[in-house]
């Protein structure tokens, strides 16, 4: 099965604060009632009830799963809602309210239909929840249907067959970094043309290229709000948002010539500024996740301003390329904090960052490769903490660190020629080698590290 995954879907538009805890449930609620809508029986029902498993269950009131759920049967979509229609959707039921399934047919719901089972884990995912449509007969449901969010908003229903591969659409498949680079050798080509063909073949150019602008105007709008936003953030750990003091701050420095190199510092405020309108529940892009969404807009941006000759068509080369290597972690490891760790959120991105900036830098596809591999391998073991369950601290700061790394990584490879000890695919199977390792309660639980030890310090 080919690993290719289109940068439309992995860099897909939606809100905060998780793509795993809030998109995928949100998506799953909406294609449950749709379906119920679609053979008839959305009239039949009276309420719907959701029960949330693992690690959904586990951090879901701090991810805003229950309003995700929520809102999602009311018909809202992650990537064209209101983020403030989303937020309290759940809160606001109380006792019971009025909840209008796909938008037009009124139940009554009260927030005990959305239940917290975390210590409940079903086979197929950390991540899953069950959706339940009830009639006038209390004894047996009308519809019932379990989905795993796993990771990235991507979803997959339980029973579903495996996702069958493209390989006839896409012109030049692979599955590792091994067969990848293969093809950029065999052809002529960079990692970023091998993309861009696949692409090509499932969307025509004008598609992807007016899909991939989309995207990156959709970060840049998230970045350019999050620096001029103030205030703090939602929930009890009163994390007051930091980037536009870090912004007024730079545009002072930046005043004066000889003050030092602000650039680093810059990149930083790019990542606070998105993880910051995540956390807040903002519209943010996925990449691969919203856990890890401040890293590619950060470098993104870092490029853009700092790069001599950086421009729109640099954009997209630095997206598909980051892409490709998304793709085979999806494929080979997870993107999923929940499943391996935040080394499979952060560490996935900072590949992809640190991978897209040596393309548009000039580097060969082994120079790709090893800055994508640097990248990843040196955050192995790194754990998903969420400190109550909120995706503040540390996954913000983390963020900016993993942007630093990620330029790091690049500009590192670019003194290599491409030749090195740990290639990535053995990194990527290393990682996720090292998540069925890790102990469930640094998965996305709250269970352990930060989350338990902050409160008692």
């Amino acid at each position: 099965m080919t690993a290719f995954v289109s940068a439309l879907d992995l860099f897909s538009i939606g809100i905060g604060p998780s793509s795993s805890h809030t998109v995928g449930p949100m998506r799953a609620a909406r294609i449950f009632v749709d379906g119920l809508d679609a053979d008839g029986r959305l009239d039949r029902v009276r309420r719907v009830t959701c029960s949330l498993y693992g690690s959904l269950g586990a951090t879901g009131l701090g991810h805003g799963t229950p309003d995700a759920v929520i809102a999602g049967l009311g018909g809202l979509a992650p990537h064209d809602c209101d983020p403030d229609d989303v937020r309290s959707a759940w809160t606001r039921l109380a006792d019971g309210a009025e909840v209008r399934l796909a938008g037009r047919h009124s139940v009554r719901m009260a927030q005990s239909d959305v239940a917290l089972e975390p210590r409940t884990r079903l086979p197929g995912h950390p991540n899953a929840l069950t959706l339940q449509a009830w009639g006038d007969d209390d004894a047996l449901p009308l519809a019932e249907a379990t989905y795993y969010s796993v990771g990235g908003g991507f979803i997959r229903r339980d029973g579903d067959a495996p996702e069958q591969a493209e390989a006839l659409r896409h012109p030049l498949p692979y599955s590792t970094a091994a067969e990848l680079l293969s093809l950029c050798e065999e052809h002529g080509v960079s990692l970023c043309d091998v993309a861009w063909r696949n692409e090509i073949a499932v969307h025509g150019e004008e598609g992807i290229v007016a899909g991939l602008d989309a995207i990156w105007d959709a970060m840049a709008e998230c970045v350019e709000h999050g620096l001029t936003t103030e205030g703090t953030l939602p929930g009890g750990l009163r994390v007051k948002r930091r980037a536009p003091e870090v912004r007024r701050r730079l545009e002072e420095y930046d005043r004066d010539e000889h003050v030092r190199d602000t650039s680093t510092e810059w990149l930083h405020a790019f990542a606070l500024a998105v993880n910051e309108e995540n956390a807040s529940g903002g519209r943010v892009v996925t990449a691969p996740t919203n856990g890890a969404a401040g890293i590619i807009p950060a470098v993104g941006h870092y490029y853009l301003r700092f790069v001599p000759g950086a421009d729109r068509e640099g954009i997209r080369r630095y997206l598909l390329t980051a892409s490709a290597i998304a793709s085979l972690v999806k494929k080979n490891a997870s993107i999923s904090g929940a499943e391996g760790g935040c080394q499979a959120e952060v560490g996935s991105a900072c590949a992809m960052a640190a991978g897209g900036l040596c393309a548009v830098l000039g580097g060969t596809p082994q120079q790709i490769e090893n800055a994508a591999e640097i990248a990843m391998e040196h955050h192995l073991g790194l754990t998903c903490d969420p400190v109550a369950g909120l995706v503040q601290v540390p996954c913000i700061e983390r963020n900016a660190i993993a942007a630093s790394t990620a330029v790091s990584a690049a500009r590192l490879a670019l003194h290599g020629d491409g030749t090195h000890i740990v290639s990535l695919d053995t990194v990527i199977e290393t990682m996720r080698q090292t998540g069925i390792d890790m102990m469930t309660k640094y998965k996305e639980t709250s269970e352990g590290g930060l989350a338990v030890n902050v409160i008692e310090c």
